[in-house]
């Protein structure tokens, strides 16, 4: 048989066919192991690089300033005896509590219901963010997973917002942070930080929002629910809405039956506390400020940021603020401003909304603001009326007796108690309804029976009188404003005071002549108890000693026989002004200021919405007029009542230039029958007789009257219109 032409036997062909055809089938073989290799090798290098990424996600990873709002602390503020809380300051209502503060049955449960692996983890747990990605894959919502140290690392370093970013430096944070702190720091700051709901943050703030105790008298069952409010207080608290019952029921006994299952307590205490929902009291809700307190919480604001304290380490600083206020003393200036309010705008079928009441009272010597009432409501009318300026009428002649004695008059310069006109003026200066009392009244009966006349009379006769009357004002405390234009009648009242300015100007002439700034805020301490503010107002002297007791002398006769007689059921030492300011046929302020020894408390009445409305539309039934001598006057001594009810009866110092003991009597004086009845016979308690005197106080004068002082007939009860006069009436 011939040789096959390539040299190879048929065997050979086979045999060289099947090994030809063995590397195709191998190939095919061998891909899947190759395409597996490949996933392995792709796989081990995306492990690689994913460790890679965590490990420079997490070195590159620095933990973020904190969010401020978290990390503030409630200020409380206290009336001035550091005990009876007045309101509180917050940027968010919170009370951080140590470790050791806060209840076991807190911190058992919290950790049963939300994290029971908390205290071995590393902060992070994996099958829960391993779920939380399932869930992710399959089209959910982006969920957590999260550990009580991610929690914590959301609220105090991040934000909620739902991102893939944001949850992996959650990761980073929280496994960072749980090597950084021990667990009992997490958890406390965590229950120190965490949103309960009705405006609470923290265990303490949420245990006296929902049940009205402090976190460490906290219930299993109470402790219970706060646990359980905790995942969503939306949903959870029955305060929000009563659906919300039936789902805190199921997540309260979820809470109850893991704290038997970490053996927080046992299975008969959760089945007891389980059996049924605790009591939720009647909680009142902070509104901060609501009511007249408003008013003075903001005053109190004010005041520290003028003493250097940052806004938001007053509203967050967890300070201990003590102000002047007293309790009792506060209540009653309230009580009596919203009583004669309402009385008189009842008595006139009126709104009581449209008619202002102003109380504001200060501690002689020291310039404590002891009460103040600026009005019913600071939520719905942030004006306070008792730190707004308004017409002062004849209580800003005050200031001028004190200029005139200090230019060298004395109580018993005489000056005109006639209707006439100033030389160089061109307007005629009369007295209220036009009495005359005469050509030579003495200055102590010029304050008494409030002459406007005479006091004209004596700012024209000072040098440079006007601005005399106004350097005596400011330099006692009534600072300068509307209405002050240098004139002879700068006396009668077109000047602009508050009553907080008023009060204590007056109670620098019951302090000897020694001006004291008005405050409201005592003493301040840290979150740690170290004082960091005490008041030290401005003091200096404004006037003589010698002054200053002529001015309370004059000023006693006032109460004792003229205009302000109504506050003498006080039965204690006073001395005071009223003012009734009438501008045409309105009247638009009416005041009555005084002071005993200890107190000097200023009350004004206005109307409308700016204050400057009529008030005769809510004078006394059978009355045409609202005078100072009645409301103002009766809501002074009803307040007074109070504030000086556990102080000793104290007397006035004698005046300079009067011998009580030997000052001759003077004579009995006249004066016509007037036109219209005075305001001094509206006071309620006294007949017409003690308004008007028919003579001068027989210790006063040291010379007689002359005779051509008004007759001693009593003012008729008939009340024609108000004569009318050439300047606004500045009538006691």
């Amino acid at each position: 048989m011939a040789e096959p032409r390539n040299g190879h036997s048929a065997k050979q062909k086979e045999t060289s066919g099947r090994a030809a055809a063995r590397p195709a089938t191998k190939a095919r073989r061998s891909w899947p192991k190759r395409v597996a290799l490949a996933l392995v090798v792709v796989l081990l290098v995306g492990v690689i690089g994913a460790a890679g990424l965590v490990v420079y996600g997490y070195t590159t990873t620095q933990r973020p300033n904190a969010n401020a709002d978290f990390q503030t602390a409630t200020t409380f503020v206290y009336y001035e005896n550091g005990k009876s809380q007045l309101g509180s300051f917050a940027v968010q209502n919170r009370q951080p509590l140590t470790f050791e503060e806060i209840p076991q049955n807190v911190k058992d449960g919290v950790v049963a219901a939300e994290n029971r692996d908390f205290w071995t983890d590393q902060g992070i747990s994996i099958r829960g963010m391993f779920r939380a990605a399932w869930v992710i894959v399959r089209g959910g919502t982006l969920q957590g997973g999260s550990t009580i140290t991610q929690q914590y690392i959301k609220i105090m370093y991040l934000n909620s917002e739902q991102t893939v970013t944001r949850k992996f430096r959650e990761l980073f944070l929280a496994y960072k942070i749980n090597k950084e702190m021990s667990k009992e720091e997490i958890l406390t700051d965590y229950l120190n930080t965490i949103y309960f709901g009705r405006g609470a943050y923290g265990i303490q703030a949420a245990s006296k929002a929902f049940f009205d105790v402090d976190a460490e008298d906290l219930s299993t069952q109470q402790a219970a629910v706060l646990i359980s409010v905790i995942n969503n207080p939306s949903l959870f608290d029955p305060g929000v809405d009563e659906a919300n019952i039936p789902r805190l029921e199921e997540r309260y006994s979820y809470v109850l039956t893991s704290m038997a299952e970490t053996g927080a307590i046992t299975p008969a205490e959760a089945a007891e506390a389980a059996a049924s929902l605790p009591k939720f009291p009647e909680v009142k809700v902070n509104e901060r400020y609501g009511g007249p307190k408003g008013f003075l919480l903001k005053m109190v604001e004010r005041e520290l940021v003028g003493a250097g304290f940052d806004p938001s380490q007053i509203s967050g600083g967890g300070l201990k603020i003590t102000t002047t206020f007293d309790k009792s003393a506060q209540n009653a200036a309230v009580e009596a401003a919203q009583k004669y309010t309402k009385q008189a705008a009842d008595a006139r079928d009126k709104k009581a909304g449209n008619l202002h009441a102003a109380v504001a009272s200060v501690k002689v010597g020291t310039g404590e603001v002891l009460a103040l009432y600026g009005g019913p409501d600071y939520v719905k009318n942030s004006r306070n009326w008792a730190t707004t300026a308004r017409p002062t009428a004849s209580t800003f002649k005050t200031y001028a007796l004190a200029a005139g004695l200090k230019d060298e008059f004395s109580l018993y310069s005489r000056f005109n108690g006639n209707t006439f006109t100033p030389e160089g003026d061109s307007s005629t200066v009369r007295n209220e309804f036009n009495y005359e009392y005469g050509s030579g009244v003495t200055l102590l009966k010029a304050a008494t029976d409030s002459i406007n006349t005479a006091f004209v009379d004596m700012t024209t006769q000072l040098a440079d009188g006007p601005q005399q009357v106004v350097d005596m004002a400011e330099a006692v405390g009534a600072p300068k404003g509307a209405g002050w234009d240098l004139n002879s009648r700068i006396a009668l009242g077109t000047a602009e005071v508050s009553p907080l300015n008023q009060a204590n100007a007056y109670a620098t002439f019951a302090n000897d002549g020694t001006y004291v700034a008005p405050h409201v805020v005592k003493e301040v301490e840290d979150a740690n108890g170290k004082v960091v503010y005490k008041a030290a107002p401005e003091e200096r002297r404004a006037v003589d000693k010698d002054i200053s007791r002529d001015v309370t002398y004059a000023l006693s006769n006032v109460v004792e026989q003229g205009t302000g007689s109504t506050v003498r059921t006080l039965d204690r030492p006073v001395a005071g002004k009223t003012g009734t300011k009438d501008v045409e046929d309105d009247i638009t302020a009416a005041w009555f200021v005084a002071y005993t020894p200890q107190i000097s408390t200023a009350v004004m009445y206005v109307a409308g919405d700016d204050g400057n409305a009529d008030l005769d539309d809510y004078a006394r039934p059978g009355d045409s007029t609202f005078f100072g001598g009645t409301y103002p006057a009766l809501t002074w001594v009803d307040y007074m009542q109070t504030a000086v009810e556990d102080l000793p009866v104290k007397q006035f110092e004698d005046p300079a230039y009067v011998n009580r003991d030997s000052a001759p009597q003077q004579s009995a004086t006249s004066r016509p029958e007037p036109t219209r009845t005075r305001e001094t016979t509206e006071a309620p308690t006294q007949e017409p007789t003690t308004e008007a005197p028919t003579q001068e106080p027989t210790t006063e004068a040291p010379t007689q009257e002359p005779t051509t002082e008004p007759p001693t007939q009593e003012p008729t009860t008939e009340q024609p219109s108000r004569q009318p006069t050439d300047e606004p009436s500045g009538g006691g």
